[in-house]
This record gives C-alpha cells, sequence and structure tokens, in this order.
C-alpha cells in the first residue's frame, strides 16, 4: 500500500506537466490561462528552482505552489471535463486535483 502511494506521488508532478503540455495545445482553455501556464509548465520542467529541492521541507515548497495555483486556475478556466480529458495519471489523482482545485477559499 505504501509502495503504491509512493510510486503515485512520484508520478504527480510529471503527470502535471504532461497535463499542461496538452492544455497548452486545447482551444478550448481561455487565451489568458494558456499565456500563464506557459511558465508554470517550463518552471516545472527545469531542473533548477528558486529554493532548491534539497532543502529539508521547503525544498519543493515552490513547485507545490506553483502546481497548485496552475491546476486551480485550469481548472476552473477550462472546466473538469477537459482536465479529464488530457490527464494522464491514475483516476485516483485526478480526483484529488479536481477535489482540490474547486475548493472554495475558507
Amino acid at each position: 500500500m505504501a509502495d503504491s502511494r509512493a510510486r503515485i506521488l512520484a508520478g504527480f508532478v510529471p503527470d502535471c506537466v504532461i497535463l499542461f503540455r496538452r492544455l497548452l495545445g486545447d482551444p478550448r482553455v481561455p487565451r489568458s490561462t494558456r499565456v500563464l501556464l506557459a511558465p508554470a509548465v517550463a518552471y516545472l520542467a527545469f531542473p533548477f528552482d528558486l529554493i532548491p529541492d534539497f532543502v529539508p521541507v521547503i525544498g519543493y515548497l515552490d513547485d507545490a505552489l506553483v502546481l497548485a495555483w496552475a491546476l486551480r486556475r485550469i481548472v476552473r478556466a477550462a472546466g473538469p471535463v477537459v482536465v479529464r480529458e488530457h490527464w494522464p495519471g491514475p483516476a485516483r489523482s485526478l480526483a484529488t486535483v479536481l477535489r482540490l482545485a474547486t475548493m472554495e477559499r475558507g
């Protein structure tokens, strides 16, 4: 069970990068969202970060923030149906993405 979770987590960021790249070419995604999405894809794909990944705890924080912002923006702009069509990963990960992206601010 733990091995399965680790595998899903390890594939989550690459799945998101693939999703973002696919959505960049989808005309159903508003142009304004695609313009903002391109730098997010580049940042996540680029091997260097503002906060290096080897820094304990906060090393992945910058990636997580960029990822969360981009996912929320995409789901709200393009809709869950479009995101579902392009999602390359497991259904369980997609369900989490959609749930987190559509949460209302408290």
